[in-house]
């Protein structure tokens, strides 16, 4: 016991000497590295952002479902590299998980992120097979602006088209604390970010003109980043089409606790893990 501690401690005191992010810390310290193998920089496209990790579980004896996750970041900021402990939350349920890097802001402004998107989802659809993955069962899913990205996928349908994939192949779709009818923008990046700061094109509500794909909101009620209400109203209108929805709210978690809840260590302060392994395996 005395030599894991001390392990444990100099590794600590190490990564704390290096300058070392609060997420490679996490992801260095809590999550296990057994269980599942990754694909690192696996490229969908030709620019230098435009890579994914696949997170494989061990032994699988049939081909497994598959989650695509998009990170938050305020479509400015973010990196797959952060996201270890996302990747081991639902490879360790047996479920392939992909974790996709895109265009940011300035590089690119909107819809061009939702573009990148939709070109990651053909490229898994038609690669996922070579990874143990089923291509006829795939999952959307993303946390903050990743879900805004991911809904907007099956809601505006034209991106997946244009990408040369059939909104069909979306099996389901699982948005976190994501903004889906966020009008009028305030912040001046956001406004040059999206075009203008009443863009109706830029929000996924406006085009939920039918039924889509089954989805999970999941939201904490203490979030002062994006409001509760995207989630609320967004399950409203999909509703009033048909569309089932599920949505998981949790009690005193705000914008960040809510995708920390996923990380070894963190994972009592909310059932989201459990809810999205639930929503994958039945449907």
């Amino acid at each position: 016991m005395r030599s894991r501690f001390n392990a444990f401690f100099a590794t600590l005191v190490g990564l704390v000497l290096s300058a070392c992010s609060p997420a490679a810390l996490l992801n260095t310290l809590l999550v296990p590295n057994d269980g599942y193998t990754v694909k690192r920089d696996v490229a969908y496209g030709a620019d230098p952002r435009q890579k994914l990790d696949i997170y494989v579980p061990d032994h699988l004896s049939a081909p497994a479902p598959v989650l695509v996750f998009f990170y938050g970041g305020s479509w400015q900021t973010g990196s797959k590299d952060i996201y270890k402990f996302f990747g081991q939350a639902f490879a360790s349920k047996g479920i392939v998980t992909v974790v996709a890097d895109y265009r940011l802001y300035p590089q690119v402004k909107f819809p061009l992120f939702v573009e990148d998107a939709a070109n990651a989802f053909k490229f898994v659809h038609d690669e996922i097979p070579n990874y143990g993955g089923d291509p006829n069962r795939l999952f959307l899913a993303g946390h903050s602006a990743g879900a805004h990205i991911a809904v907007m996928l099956d809601s505006n349908l034209s991106y997946l088209k244009a990408a040369g994939a059939d909104p069909a192949w979306v099996r389901g779709v699982i948005g976190i604390a994501g903004p889906y009818d966020f009008l009028p923008l305030t912040d001046p990046k956001l406004i040059d970010l999206f075009g203008g700061d009443r863009v109706a094109a830029t929000q996924p509500i406006t085009f939920i003109d039918g039924k889509r794909a089954p989805m999970l909101l999941a939201y904490g009620t203490d979030d002062k980043t994006v409001s509760p209400k995207n989630s609320t109203r967004m399950a409203a209108k999909l509703r009033s089409f048909g569309s089932e929805v599920e949505v998981k709210s949790y009690p005193g978690v705000g914008h960040i606790g809510i995708i920390l809840s996923l990380a070894p260590g963190f994972r009592g302060n909310t059932t989201l893990r459990e809810d999205i392994t639930n929503f994958v395996m039945t449907h």
